[in-house]
């Protein structure tokens, strides 16, 4: 018979904390059962000496320190894991809210998962095609990648993500070893219900398992959506030899929650009030991620965050940045011009892009249009610029092809409809039609054989 503390030292925001206990383990199970008839779980995050600290998925509301009885279960968190969570939606600790059933498995596995060994890792390789032009010409997602987006309030992040998972198209593979994984912390109902429908319209739901926390659900059950998430597609990736797809939104919401049950745990608080151990926090999600030698099957992350006050340098943005292989910056200037999805080119890129790409994988001559395209666009920044001061009129021929090349690459190319799903080979040949604007000895990125065989000049 399990043993029942009838007695709690306090109830502090979403944590409850009790001495006296023995036996208990960090991350620890916990049954809470209030005036005998409501119970709660809990998981166990903070034990010192004979003091353990709870926090409470449901919430605290209504327990008071003299009216519940918490049982310790001696088991860390899991879910039930099998093929049926393909097409199903759970909350944040892995109970169904689709109306349908739990899912009845005898495999369980606990949702703290550990990050991939670095020797056990495989080397990516193969590119995702996105059909989304900017992302996969100038910085190609590689199957097993981490690739964050950066984002601001108010941007299409939620129209790009739903794009990406209704378009993410991956060599040799079909919709029987091929899945997404949707993790979604502290979003508005409305974007939920976007989600679902935009999935259930493009008839990808049923590849794909959502996990759900909307804003109005208990925070501390946003420490366990993207782990709850990750174990899944670990599942499918290396049990069941599936390439999956995770994407994450939005992170910033998790990190949130972070700083809200650190502060409630009285941690000595870091930079703007996160936990000293947000970089450690975050590194055990990302590198979740990735192959692994001798396995079939993949997990390729694209986590998405919201950059406070737009600021790259916010610890969120700047952590992640270090943990991940490259970023995708969503740019609210071009936003507001009505330019969809907003990607700004310069600061973006895919560290494993160079890998992944080529005569092999994509075409011969991928990565030299990609880094001639960057150098223009490069170049375009300076040229506006000089116009401004001396207007346009006064500047060269030359610039002047530099800012046609520039509108047309914003318009054409980056910009596309939500629904536009571009083949690899229509990016390329598109970003070559563009090229073809600047006069040819401009392009000195470019080897003198694709110039000859893909250069047609179009600057007249």
């Amino acid at each position: 018979m399990r043993k029942e503390y009838l007695k709690l030292d306090k109830v502090e925001g979403p944590l409850i904390v009790l001495s006296g206990v023995n036996n208990v383990s960090y991350g620890e199970m916990v049954s809470i059962r209030i005036d005998d008839e409501e119970i709660r779980k809990g998981k166990v995050i903070k034990i010192e000496g004979n003091q353990a600290i709870v926090q409470v998925f449901e919430g605290t509301a209504g327990i008071s320190t003299s009216n519940s009885a918490v049982a310790f279960t001696g088991e860390l968190m899991s879910i039930p894991l099998s093929k049926e969570i393909l097409g199903r939606t759970f909350n944040g600790t892995g109970e169904p809210i689709d109306g349908s059933y739990q899912i009845i498995s005898s495999v369980r596995e606990n949702i703290n998962g550990r990050p991939i060994n670095p020797v056990a890792r495989k080397y990516p390789r193969n590119f995702i095609q996105t059909g989304i032009s900017p992302i996969d010409a100038l910085m190609t997602l590689i199957r097993g990648q981490k690739l964050p987006i950066f984002s601001g309030n108010g941007i299409a992040h939620d129209e790009l993500a739903a794009q990406i998972v209704r378009q993410a198209k991956i060599k040799d593979a079909d919709s029987d070893n091929f899945a997404v994984v949707f993790g979604a912390m502290g979003i508005r109902h409305d974007s939920a219900d976007y989600f679902m429908k935009s999935f259930q319209v493009s008839g990808v739901l049923d590849h794909v398992v959502m996990y759900v926390n909307t804003a109005d659900d208990p925070i501390v059950e946003r420490i366990s959506t993207p782990r709850c998430a990750l174990t899944a597609a670990e599942y499918l990736a290396f049990q069941n030899d599936m390439h999956v797809l995770v994407i994450l939104t939005d992170m910033t919401s998790y990190a949130e929650a972070l700083r809200e049950i650190s502060s409630a745990k009285e941690e000595v608080p870091s930079r703007k009030g996160y936990p000293g151990y947000l970089y450690s926090d975050l590194s055990t999600l990302y590198e979740r991620a990735g192959m692994l030698k001798g396995k079939e099957g993949s997990i390729t992350l694209i986590p998405i965050l919201t950059m406070p006050n737009d600021d790259i340098t916010h610890p969120i943005p700047d952590l992640t940045g270090f943990i991940t292989e490259g970023q995708i910056v969503l740019n609210r200037e071009l936003s507001q011009k009505g330019i969809y999805p907003p990607i700004e080119l310069l600061p973006s890129l895919s560290r494993l892009m160079k890998d992944g790409i080529g005569a092999d994988y994509t075409r011969e001559d991928h990565a030299d249009l990609a880094a001639q395209i960057y150098a223009a666009y490069s170049r375009v920044q300076d040229v506006r610029s000089l116009s401004q001061i001396i207007g346009e009129e006064d500047i060269s021929d030359v610039d002047k092809r530099y800012l046609k090349f520039g509108r047309e690459l914003e318009n054409r190319f980056i910009s596309q409809e939500d629904h536009e799903n571009r083949s690899m080979i229509e990016t390329l040949d598109l970003g070559w039609k563009l090229l073809s604007i600047l006069p040819v000895d401009e392009l000195d990125r470019v080897k003198l054989e694709y110039l000859q065989k893909y250069y047609r000049n179009e600057g007249e």
